[in-house]
């Protein structure tokens, strides 16, 4: 907020120069932003403020601060009015229809003023922080929107339909023309807050007053407004229509029902000044009963304790009481209690801590005491961290680059990827343009990220990215943690299944690092991943994790995309939670293994898996692993047949195992693969 040094003095029982007020408000969390000269020859200084200050966005406001940080007094303005000439509900009647957006609204009403130039002392203090004299209805609104912090308005009476004021909810394309030389019509809609008079909307609430009832030189009787607004109401008319002013800043930080009164009765004082009139009696209102006073009590030695020094309870009790808090203290001891009643502008003291925070700032950040050393403990790394971390350098040394791309696509590149029987979820915000769906799979961005580096010049790319997927299921939105991988067919290789051996084996290498030992690795193939032409589902210990496989040659081109690519999901966050898995050590063999390859020729159909589950199926005595060794077509086999070689290691615990004990339990696996799986069996 911009403030006027010497306008700050006003409030003030003794001066403060611009350093000492930069200083001292500093000090109490409202820093200095920038000082300069006004075109008057004022000195003038930007004094920032918090989001939940809007008490101080006045100089009032400020010059309480000051008051209360170095012993000053402060002075508020005096209000010097009579009413006569009529009670004000004869001329204006108001009816608020939305207490929820208008919690209070009151009208006075000032009968036979002179618009004309303001007093030369109203407009020094104006142009001191940067405003433009009008004339001196209006300049008298801006000068206690500035001296208060209350924003209020000014009607023509002559100009409201039926003497009446409506708060109420816009009408779906209701015209509105705001006030300003340049000013263009707006449409409201139903979400907007106006006030109304019998036929039209002449205010939009809390931001912007509207030109058919302003004040002109031909003006003689005010209707003066003022009232508080629903904060999120009027920032979003504020944000929908592009206007903002100081009313609509003051009203999203929340002015107080109890605030409106004191600054009417400034307003109506400082207008019976400077443009003479006759004040009518009463108040015409209308609003929700006052929010009762908010009673919190503080506990001075608790204070103490977390402040971390010692401060006298009268110290407490004098900047509380400065503040306006009302401090009233009982028992005695360590159990002493301040009770305080948080004045009706302190929106943002609610606490005993929020108390607390007010003795700090006031009592000086530089009194609590800095140790030269703090004591610190290492927390242990998060396992869910660490393994991302882990598996990011695992991929990078396997030449994976990582990517961060943007969750939103368009729907015709995530459409292809939705798992089925869900739907796609969509951002209903125009900033999204033509992407406005959240991804259902972070492999449609890796394909979009390759296309732009193939359209760069770049081949042979190895892309990784660890994001969320999104859709929309049973009801609800689901988001999926996931690592996705892309990569293209290596040079050497000669068609897409060079890719797929690839993603497997990478695959394969993250599987082994984030999951256990003992854990069963599965890749069992299916086609029910619908952006895969080939692939498998990725099975540990019975849980399907995610798919593996080369990317479907319609979804390749629709990306923009010609050469064969594989590309592989995974949800680890399971197995990461756990991270590292615990693997037991295990004693080095004492005696020799013995081992045995079989060659078993098995239709297309069966998988590696279905042989290495019979085998287990026998428990075959002494049998220490089951391993993969290669698979190989050829017309020696025949059209639709494979031969699949493996390995099986025979160890004892007590001796040496001996070539008639492995060769039994060999004849058992062959006997239960051609019986099983009718394989052809060469050992």
């Amino acid at each position: 907020m911009r403030t006027s040094v010497l306008w700050i003095n006003d409030y003030l029982d003794r001066p403060a120069d611009a350093a000492e007020q930069a200083a001292v408000l500093t000090a109490a969390g409202l820093p200095l932003d920038g000082a300069d000269t006004a075109d008057n020859g004022e000195p003038w200084q930007e004094i920032e403020t918090t989001s939940n200050r809007g008490d101080c966005l006045c100089h009032v406001g400020m010059a309480r601060e000051i008051a209360a940080s170095t012993g000053r007094s402060l002075r508020l303005p005096a209000v010097r009015s009579s009413a006569g000439g009529g009670r004000a509900g004869d001329f204006i009647r108001v009816r608020n229809h939305d207490h929820g957006l208008c919690p209070r609204y009151t009208a006075r009403v000032i009968r036979g003023v002179k618009v004309g130039p303001s007093p030369e002392w109203l407009q020094r203090r104006l142009v001191a922080i940067g405003q433009i004299p009008r004339n001196n209805v209006v300049d008298a609104t801006n000068f206690v929107l500035f001296e208060l912090g209350q924003p209020t308005h000014v009607f023509d009476l002559a100009t409201l339909a039926g003497g009446e004021i409506h708060v109420r909810r816009a009408h779906d394309g209701e015209a509105f023309l705001p006030l300003g030389g340049d000013a263009r019509e707006l449409r409201l809609t139903p979400a907007d807050l106006v006030i109304a008079d019998r036929d039209r909307a002449v205010a939009l609430a809390g931001v912007k007053g509207g030109a058919l009832a302003s004040v002109t030189d031909a003006t003689t009787d005010l209707v003066l407004e003022a009232a508080t607004f629903d904060a999120v109401a009027v920032r979003g008319a504020s944000r929908r229509h592009g206007i903002a002013s100081d009313s609509s800043y003051r009203f999203e930080r929340i002015v107080h029902p109890a605030e409106i009164d004191a600054a009417a009765d400034r307003l109506a004082s400082l207008i019976l000044e400077i443009a003479g009139g006759t004040l009518c009696e009463g108040v015409v209102a209308d609003g929700a009963p006052l929010p009762a006073p908010r009673r919190i009590a503080l506990r001075p030695a608790r204070a103490r304790q977390i402040l971390g020094f010692d401060i006298a309870t009268a110290r407490m009790m004098r900047l509380l009481d400065t503040l306006g808090f009302a401090p009233v203290l009982s028992g005695s001891g360590d159990g002493e209690v301040i009770e305080t009643t948080a004045p009706a502008r302190r929106v943002d003291v609610e606490r005993e801590i929020d108390l607390i925070e007010e003795i700090c700032r006031l009592n000086g950040l530089d009194a609590v005491p800095v140790s030269d050393t703090i004591p610190i403990r290492v927390p242990q790394r998060n396992p869910i961290e660490r393994g991302t971390r882990d598996v990011k350098d695992l991929l990078v040394g396997m030449g994976f680059v990582e990517t961060i791309t943007h969750s939103l696509v368009s729907e015709r590149a995530a459409t292809p990827f939705l798992p089925a029987g869900t739907s796609l979820l969509r951002v209903d915000d125009e900033r999204a343009g033509g992407e406005p769906a959240l991804r259902p799979s972070v492999v449609t961005s890796l394909l979009r990220v390759r296309r732009h580096n193939e359209d760069q010049g770049a081949a042979n790319l190895r892309l990784f990215e660890f994001a969320s997927a999104f859709h929309f299921a049973g009801g609800t939105h689901v988001e999926r943690p996931t690592l996705a991988l892309a990569c293209d067919t290596p040079a050497e290789a000669r068609d897409a299944q060079g890719a797929y051996r690839l993603m497997r084996g990478v695959v394969e290498r993250v599987l082994m690092m984030v999951a256990p030992r003992v854990a069963r690795i599965e890749l069992v193939p299916s086609a029910s991943t619908a952006w895969l032409s080939t692939g498998a589902r990725v099975i540990v210990d019975g849980r399907d994790i995610g798919a593996v496989g080369v990317v479907d040659a319609r979804i390749l081109k629709a990306h923009g995309l010609e050469k064969p690519m594989a590309a592989a999901e995974l949800e680890l966050r399971g197995l990461l939670a756990n991270y590292p898995p615990e693997n037991a050590a295990r004693e080095l063999p004492a005696f020799p293994a013995a081992d045995r390859d079989i060659s078993a020729i098995v239709g297309e159909q069966i998988a590696y898996g279905d042989i290495e589950r019979t085998i287990d199926a026998l428990s075959l005595p002494h049998l220490e692993s089951v391993s993969f060794i290669t698979t190989f077509r050829g017309k020696q086999i025949g059209e639709g047949r494979k031969s699949v070689s493996l390995r099986l290691v025979f160890r004892k615990a007590d001796g040496t195992m001996t070539s008639d004990e492995a060769d039994a339990s060999v004849a058992r696996a062959i006997d239960a693969l051609r019986g099983k799986l009718g394989a052809e069996v060469r050992s």
